[in-house]
């Protein structure tokens, strides 16, 4: 299946889901033009940037060593322009470069640096997501010009101050990593406090955030904690308030949350719309996806915002299936039934063993956790074959190939090398390493006996001190006492003369016998070392005539510490048998792991398969590396660098030999690729084209666009073949979900247009319908309401349909999502009941988690019965005109401008406006065009049997209505174009169609009715003249005036929103985000429509209204 990319120029036509144009500086001309060609969405292209005003001290010399191209240039300008600029709260505004991977962000970046160095400002911070990317940091200042400027790399100096003598750096750029920010020493010195110090609290010089997508994450979703490194960037801005901040990344924005740190960007805050970043982010989601558009554009107005991309002409782009294999679907099929019996084992052993609830909670989260990965690697490893097939045909064919994955496995190698040696018989499998480990740390065991096991000694201490008591006589209390006494009796403090019998008299202390109550002297009575009982000897039965010892015990306490040790000797017994049984059960489920056909480590795999490392140039986070032995039995672990190059230099040698040609094929992580450029440059030896395969789709757009942006770039020679590998089992393209979700939210924040970008939305399930649709599907699983469509394999039959759900019921309690299962029995006997809680009955992405561990049919049975409502739920959102679509196109046969356009806003920083523009717009199509279009697909035998005009089959407003439909991209649903309005923005299923109208084959009277319906349309709306809404209603008008408000929005979104909510219509008091262009200077505008009757609102809301002069 194709998938040609939308940012193709050649093939607008074809991509009918969005418009770009090529771009060249709009307000100046300076430099050379961009190596390659450059496009723009046409909703930024349709809003123009500030004036420039900004003198580059450095463009004399660019103008002679032609460095950057005249875009690259227009950056610079518009950055130090908005350097020139502080914020309501003091702080020195901030700019944000968009552009997409492989325009040139890095040259860019040292152009700027090299501007404010020639202004005197000669200490930079350059904070990237790699340490290999100084030595890019290096080539850019020197291809600027800037050879004179050291780059510092932090992670190589002490934590001691930059600028004492012993480091001596007291200008230049230092380089930053994200991960060095938030490091300490082991004496509590920080790295930001490092920096904060160098810098100075008056730092006026760069601070770039370079990859800054890093820091994404200040603002987590419910539940989530921010990281440090969000949190280590906030603070460094607020650290240095008149830093010169720079936004720097191509997916910085992938959705509004994302914005949370760039808090210099002034969207939120003081003499803003909104108080603080969390109303921002309230109205943005409540706005929809063309709310997010809008920001794009917004920030382009104000010039603190750039956004250009690549032109991916030329590139091909394939979703291509992995052919399954016999022997891993038997793999896959016994892997997912051993993790079934290991939940069943599990909640078993739980049930027995586990004393620790809050312990047992998180055994399960480890396990599912582990059910994820496992059954990702499964997938990966299914496509191995499909990828080294791939790669030998490109080599073939004189290409070179690049090979994209997430994770290396190292860590489950690691451990393997750890527990079996450096030599093993074969590689490590990761998914069989996982589970073992799994089950050999957290598989719930009963006490170990041991731990129970105390000696006589500690019995017999422990039985005293809790008899102990004393039981000393008045007598000897008293005795006691008197030899205390240090006082006269007549309150001098001489002590008294002791008399010779005083000093003569016994010391003895006397004890009460415990069995005849007679006081006796300490060595008459025999002492129990239990009990602390006092006995005569002659007192016990029988009488005590043995010899004694120091541990004596009376014959009670004998007789119970005897009894005592039989008793505990009996439970140790047990506790050991139980043990054993429970350590013996262990051992057998981790024979059977081992037992078990499992697929290697996919990266190790390929790099054999394709010739090992001497062949295969790895671009990963990998220290070590299994490789084939000499003699070809088992493998060896060794490290990945040689003698003549240090491990922290590998990838930087690795990536030299593969564009040198020394290495045809290249393997990257995102770990070890962040900032690579792998493309076919022209500057380098090697310039085959380059084959891109996704043996593992990133778990996000961001990361999608990056892995995407490695081998698409600057001054190459030819664009890049990609191919984006599934599998065919349903639960994988939960993966694909994810990337398709930000990739909507990213086209339309950072390109201000949701359709830019690669388009994987046929796979974005995770969305508002998507938990609809399960919702909807789990009720008819859990025969709570009906199926809205019939399942796969069912058709009408009922015993079929009850076959599925009892299949289906068992699927989803073998993988935790239903809970608490019963067996019924009586008149429902067999039937399977359990539960589904709130929170999972709309939790797609655990759907679609959890699905990847069951058999791959009742697998693709589910995920197909989900995909199926999905689509129901979309259509009828459709239908209801309900669908967030983002930025609509108004289509119509004439758009002009009817009078002078409004100024209703200006910006105190940029000087830019928000303007009320007015247009008169024609959407009528007539007789004659309606015709000459379905004469055209007939012409081209393009059409359907059904394409052809209808009449309504009931009057409305005295008369029937015509139309003109044709069959769509999709079977069965049609396009509609009407006399009024022109084509409908739905497509109408075929049985609604046949419904509502009929067909038909006379062309005159079609062409009266139709000519009636297009004339009386141009002067009322289709409820007639007696509509309510009067002039103000324009449903069914084909002549009507818009209103959109465009240029800048946020600062006037709160009065445009106070006025729509004033609105009687429904659809007038939603924020519609809309885009149009003029017929006769084909002018584009975007904005927000304002209905008519909003107007005198808007305007009141707003402080003063000024005409533009033409």
């Amino acid at each position: 299946m194709s998938l040609q990319l939308m940012l193709s120029v050649t093939k607008m036509k074809v991509v009918l889901l969005g418009k770009l144009s090529l771009i060249t500086p709009s307000k100046f001309s300076l430099g050379l033009p961009h190596p390659d060609p450059i496009v723009e969405t046409s909703s930024l292209s349709a809003v123009q940037p500030p004036e420039p005003t900004h003198k580059l001290t450095i463009m004399e010399e660019l103008d002679k060593i032609n460095a950057l191209s005249c875009l690259q240039i227009e950056t610079l300008v518009y950055a130090s322009q908005r350097h020139l600029h502080h914020l309501p709260t003091g702080a020195r505004a901030g700019f944000f470069i968009g552009d997409g991977a492989g325009v040139g962000k890095g040259r860019t970046i040292a152009g700027l640096i090299w501007e404010n160095w020639q202004q005197g400002r000669h200490k930079a911070l350059w904070i990237s997501i790699g340490s290999d990317l100084k030595y890019d940091a290096r080539r850019d200042l020197d291809d600027v010009g800037a050879k004179c400027v050291e780059v510092h790399a932090l992670n190589k100096l002490p934590y001691s101050m930059i600028d004492s003598e012993a480091i001596g750096i007291k200008d230049g750029v230092v380089f930053v990593t994200y991960s060095s920010l938030i490091a300490s020493s082991e004496k509590g010195l920080s790295r930001l406090q490092q920096l904060v110090q160098w810098c100075g609290s008056e730092f006026d010089g760069l601070l770039v955030f370079d990859e800054c997508h890093k820091a994404k994450n200040l603002i987590p979703e419910a539940g989530s904690q921010p990281t440090r490194t969000g949190k280590a960037v906030l603070e460094i801005q607020e650290m240095l308030p008149q830093a010169r901040v720079i936004y720097c990344s191509a997916t910085g924005a992938s959705e509004p949350r994302n914005l949370g740190y760039m808090i210099r960007l002034g969207l939120w805050g003081d003499g803003t719309s909104f108080e603080n970043f969390h109303q921002f982010l309230g109205a943005l989601e409540k706005g929809g996806v063309g709310a997010l558009e809008l920001v794009a554009v917004d920030m382009k107005a104000r010039g603190m915002y750039v956004c250009r991309t690549l032109s991916y002409k030329g590139a091909d782009f394939d979703v291509l299936e992995a052919p399954r294999e016999e022997r891993m679907m038997n793999m896959y099929k016994k892997a997912a039934g051993l993790w079934v019996e290991l939940r069943v084992e599990l909640l078993s052993a739980i049930e027995y063993y586990a004393e620790d609830k809050v312990n047992s909670a998180q055994i399960w989260r480890l396990y599912w956790a582990s059910h994820q990965r496992f059954f990702r690697h499964m997938c990966m490893s299914a496509k191995v074959p499909a990828v080294v097939r791939l790669a030998k045909e490109a080599l073939a064919e004189e290409k070179c190939v690049v090979i994209g994955l997430q994770s290396t496995g190292e860590a489950r190698t690691e451990e393997a090398v750890a527990k079996y040696g450096v030599e093993l018989e074969d590689f490590v499998s990761g998914p069989r390493e996982l589970l073992l480990k799994l089950v050999e740390d957290h598989y719930p065991l009963p006490p170990k006996p041991d731990c129970f096991q105390q000696d006589e000694e500690k019995v017999m201490e422990f039985q005293r001190k809790r008899h102990y008591g004393p039981d000393m006589s008045l007598k000897g209390r008293v005795s006691k006492l008197g030899k205390l006494e240090d006082v006269s009796d007549n309150g001098s403090d001489e002590h008294p003369a002791q008399s010779d019998h005083e000093s003569t008299d016994s010391d003895e202390e006397f004890y009460m016998c415990q069995i005849c109550n007679t006081e006796e002297e300490k060595s008459s009575l025999l002492y129990c070392s239990v009990c602390a009982a006092r006995v005569h000897p002659s007192c016990l039965a029988p009488p005590w005539t043995d010899t004694l010892t120091d541990d004596w015990s009376c014959y009670g306490c004998k007789e119970k510490v005897e009894n005592y040790f039989k008793e505990r000797d009996a439970y140790l017994t047990e506790l050991s048998k139980r043990y054993d049984a429970a350590v013996e059960r262990k051992s057998k489920i981790l024979d059977i792991i081992r037992s078990l056909d499992l697929p290697n480590n996919p990266l190790d795999d390929i790099i054999d398969q394709l010739g090992g490392p001497d062949n295969v140039a790895e671009i990963t986070g990998r220290r070590g590396i299994l490789v084939r032995a000499s003699d070809g039995k088992g493998v060896i672990y060794q490290a990945r660098n040689m003698k003549d190059v240090a491990l922290d230099m590998i990838n930087i040698h690795e990536k030299q030999q593969f564009m040198n040609g020394e290495k045809n094929i290249a393997i990257i992580s995102e770990a070890g690729s962040a900032g690579v450029s792998l493309h076919a440059d022209r500057r380098a030896k090697n310039q085959r084209r380059r084959v891109h395969i996704t043996l593992e789709l990133p778990w996000s757009a961001d990361r999608a666009i990056q892995q995407f942006g490695r081998t698409h770039r600057s001054n190459q020679t030819s664009a890049p073949e990609y191919r984006l590998l599934f599998t065919n089992l349903g639960g994988e393209k939960r993966f694909a979900s994810i990337v398709a979700k930000r990739l909507e939210s990213l086209g339309a924040l950072t390109q201000g247009d949701r359709r830019a970008g690669p388009s994987l939305s046929a796979f974005n399930y995770d969305s508002n319908y998507g938990k609809k649709a399960l919702t909807m599907m789990y009720r008819g699983i859990m025969e709570q309401d009906t199926f809205p469509v019939v399942p796969l394999g069912c058709s009408e039959n009922q015993a079929n349909l009850e076959e599925f759900i009892t299949k289906a019921k068992a699927a989803l309690v073998s993988v935790g999502i239903i809970r608490d299962p019963v067996m019924c029995n009586g008149k429902n006997g067999g039937k399977l009941t359990g539960r589904i809680i709130d929170s999972d009955m709309h939790d797609v992405a655990r759907f679609l988690n959890r699905i990847l561990g069951l058999f791959p049919d009742i697998q693709n049975r589910l995920f197909d019965l989900f995909t199926s409502i999905l689509d129901l739920v979309i259509q009828h959102a459709r239908t209801e005109g309900q669908l967030d679509s983002g930025i609509v196109d108004i289509k119509a046969k004439s758009v002009e401008m009817k009078e002078s356009p409004k100024t209703v806003h200006v910006d105190t920083l940029s000087g830019a406006t928000t303007v009320l523009y007015t247009f008169t717009i024609d959407r009528g199509v007539s007789f004659e065009l309606a015709n000459a279009i379905l004469e055209e697909r007939l012409k081209d035998e393009a059409g359907s049997s059904s394409d052809g005009f209808y009449e309504s089959r009931k009057e409305w407003m005295g008369r029937r209505h015509f139309l003109l439909a044709f069959e769509g991209s999709t079977e069965g649903m049609y396009r509609i174009i009407r006399p009024a309005v022109g084509e409908a923005s739905r497509e109408m299923p075929l049985v609604e169609l046949k419904s509502k109208y009929r067909k038909v084959s006379s062309v005159d009277k079609v062409g009266k009715g139709w000519q009636e319906e297009y004339d009386a349309s141009s002067k009322q709306c289709m409820h007639g003249p007696k509509c309510k809404l009067g002039s103000h209603c324009t449903v069914g008008r084909r002549l009507q005036e818009i209103n959109i408000l465009g240029g800048l929005i946020l600062p006037v979104w709160g009065a445009v929103e106070k006025a729509l909510a004033k609105q009687v219509r429904q659809i007038h008091k939603r924020i519609r985000v809309v885009r149009l262009e003029t017929t006769t200077d084909n002018r584009r505008f975007v904005g927000l429509i304002i209905p008519n009757s909003a107007v005198e609102s808007v305007l009141e809301g707003l402080h003063w209204v000024q005409d533009i002069d033409d």
